[in-house]
Formats: C-alpha cells, structure tokens, sequence
C-alpha cells in the first residue's frame, strides 16, 4: 500500500472589515480557493488540486486558516492563494485576502510555526507601545485570557464565595 504524502499551507486571512472574520467558514473558503486556482490555473489546476484538498482548520476570530493538498499540487495551490480576494457569506460579499504565512508536511510542524509566529507578533506588539500603560494594559488582557488548570476531584474544592470545602 502506498502511503499518500500531503502538504499542509498555514494562511491568515486579511481583512479590514470585522465582519468578515465572524462570518468565514471552511466551506466557503474552500469553494474560494477552488474559484482562485480554477481562474489561475483553469481545469488543470482544479483536477490537481482538488484530489485531495479539505480545509483542515479554521479559525474564525484570529483568521487563521490550515489548508491540506497533495505534495505534487502544493505550488499550485500556493500561487492561487494571492487571488483570492473576497469571501461570499449569506449573500455578502466581504473583501479579503489571504496570506501564506508556512507550508509543513504535518499538522504538528504547522502548529509550531504558528505559536512561534504569534509569540513574535506579540513581542513587536509590544515594542510597539508608545507608553507604559498600554503596555500593562495588553500585558493584562493576555493574562486573563489564559487558559487555567481545574482542580482535581480530589483535592480541596472552593465554593463560589472562595471558602474552601471539608
């Protein structure tokens, strides 16, 4: 048995209306990227692409997007990404773009490129802070949007008040 080999791309999409990160599902996109690579590519590109093409992930409110192809049609795919330029949602079309942000050959390496891409987005969003109190203040809504462990069944339990419970 031949083991088919893929190709993951990581993109953002880029849009300056809020409302199109809302609105964005995976079969929308997908029929938008087959509509890119068809206009670019023609049949061709479509019958390549389209074997075994799936949009993996995404992401609605950080606008990132994890797309599979095989390993033959990933340049394919690659150069039809920039074409994109609008999404169609319930009868509205919201104007985007779509960046390839990495190209890995498995979910795991694609997953460790975007915690390293993130953590350098946050250090130059932090740079970029003209005073001390924006800084504290993006400092503080990245803390409270932290996952936190539960505690365990059974260890000591807090009651809603913050009283612990014999």
């Amino acid at each position: 048995m031949v083991r088919f080999k893929n190709r993951y791309v990581l993109c953002e999409v880029i849009s300056e209306d809020p409302r199109c990160r809302q609105c964005i599902e995976d079969r929308v996109l997908g029929l938008a990227v087959r509509d890119a690579i068809t206009r670019v590519h023609g049949d061709y590109g479509l019958a390549c692409c389209s074997i075994s093409f799936t949009v993996k992930y995404l992401n609605a409110y950080t606008g990132t997007v994890l797309l599979r192809c095989r390993k033959d049609s990933y340049r394919l795919l690659c150069s039809a990404l920039p074409f994109v330029r609008h999404l169609e949602s319930r009868g509205q079309r919201y104007p985007c773009s779509l960046n390839t942000l990495h190209v890995g050959g498995t979910i795991r390496t694609c997953q460790k490129f975007l915690i390293q891409y993130n953590r350098t987005q946050l250090l130059r969003l932090l740079q970029n802070c003209t005073n001390e109190e924006e800084r504290q203040c993006i400092q503080k809504s990245l803390l409270s949007c932290s996952l936190t462990e539960e505690q365990s069944e059974s260890g000591d339990e807090e009651d809603d008040d913050g009283t612990e419970t014999d």
